[in-house]
């Protein structure tokens, strides 16, 4: 896939300032955007890996986005990687929980799984849906 990606997830986290920092320091994303009110509540951030981006902002912030996810269960999101070793070892460094270490898959990808701080499964791998690489 070439050019701005047409599908964001989004995940409302009960601290996103400590999943902020796990999602940069652990898994190597950077804040493109992050809108906080004066005692830290996020708005809205934008998170990006390579050219893929995922919104996240607190739970119990109001407003229609937030009442609809209510308590909504964990979220799992696949992020293309070029080395998933590499970066499987960096998360593991951080202390991140690994579900599963680097795993070659039966459809030629090489992923690794690990849980946020607060339940949320983010998948690591080479595979890219459509042909597309990392």
């Amino acid at each position: 896939m070439t050019g701005t990606p047409t599908m964001y997830p989004t995940v409302l986290y009960g601290d996103a300032p400590a999943a902020i920092k796990q999602l940069t320091e652990a898994f190597g994303f950077t804040v493109g955007a992050k809108y906080e009110t004066e005692d830290g509540t996020v708005l809205h951030a934008e998170l990006s890996y390579g050219n893929g981006t995922v919104m996240l902002g607190s739970k119990g912030r109001g407003g229609l986005f937030d009442e609809a996810m209510g308590d909504a269960g964990p979220a799992g999101v696949y992020v293309v990687v070029e080395d998933a070793d590499a970066h499987f070892r960096r998360a593991e460094l951080a202390g991140v929980e690994i579900l599963m270490p680097p795993t070659d898959q039966d459809y030629g990808s090489r992923d690794y799984m690990a849980r946020d701080i607060e339940g949320n499964i983010w998948s690591f791998g080479t595979y890219a849906p459509g042909g597309a690489g990392a």
